[in-house]
């Protein structure tokens, strides 16, 4: 079955970077878009990046844009989220999806398969 299995998220000052990584298994990873969306406590998740299947047409939502990167490298199942200055607004558990097409998409109905997520914490 589909698993994607998160991992790199921890504690950082304003400023710093993390990278989060996000391993899938179970089905053909070079045939969907990945994406990361992220949640913090009290509010509903939302969307992040997204990348297609070739590893082209990245999106971000504005609050990242500038600032954190997705990538993916096809040969080892694994998409990743470079976050740089890091702000304290960027706290939440962040969770990688599967994509239902090839194609990028900033919708979450768009995904149909999740991680358990990574947490974020981001102090001033």
């Amino acid at each position: 079955q589909v698993r994607l299995v998160e991992s790199g998220g921890g504690l950082a000052q304003a400023g710093q970077s993390l990278t989060l990584s996000c391993v899938a298994s179970g089905y053909t990873f070079t045939t969907y878009a990945m994406g990361w969306f992220r949640q913090a406590p009290g509010k509903e998740r939302e969307f992040v990046a997204t990348i297609n299947s070739l590893g082209k047409s990245p999106y971000y939502d504005a609050s990242v844009k500038g600032r954190f990167s997705i990538s993916r490298d096809n040969t080892r199942n694994t998409v990743y989220l470079q976050m740089n200055d890091l702000k304290p607004e960027d706290t939440g558990r962040y969770f990688c999806g599967k994509g239902l097409f090839s194609s990028a998409n900033v919708l979450e109905r768009a995904y149909d398969h999740w991680g358990q997520g990574t947490q974020v914490t981001v102090s001033a």
